[in-house]
């Protein structure tokens, strides 16, 4: 798989996650995916796929910037923003909630994804979650 290719991949991948897109997810992975972000960690497909279903309806009208870079080997990485509105409750640990404010919020990040022939077999994100919730409560 050339690396333009995996580039292709990632994307497509990283906008099925926004979309929570079951299909694209279970072709662009292998079913024993491992995936870690700051929100969550799995070690399957089905896994990853409850973890998105389960994810809140806190944003909306979500645009996805991505700036796939060049990594060697088994790998692709990729820069990306999204741009989403807040209008939905935000719940954080026990019982504490952030109110919809409509607030337009900007998250940048990275992703790092393994492949195993022409499917992502390992996933890696990072981003600021504080950068965010400052957003949200200024």
């Amino acid at each position: 798989m050339t690396n333009a290719a995996r580039a292709t991949t990632q994307v497509r991948a990283l906008r099925a996650g926004i979309e929570r897109d079951r299909q694209a997810l279970g072709s662009l992975f292998t079913d024993d995916v491992r995936a870690w972000t700051p929100a969550l960690s799995t070690s399957s497909l089905n896994e990853l796929i409850a973890e998105l279903d389960r994810r809140d309806d806190a944003f909306s009208d979500m645009d996805l910037e991505v700036l796939p870079l060049d990594v060697g080997g088994d790998h692709a990485c990729a820069e990306w923003t999204v741009g989403m509105t807040h209008t939905g409750k935000i719940t954080l640990s026990g019982d504490e909630t952030i109110e919809p404010s409509g607030i337009r919020v900007t998250l940048h990040g990275i992703t790092v994804a393994e492949f195993q022939g022409d499917r992502i077999c390992s996933l890696r994100q990072y981003w600021d979650e504080f950068a965010l919730f400052e957003q949200l409560t200024r």
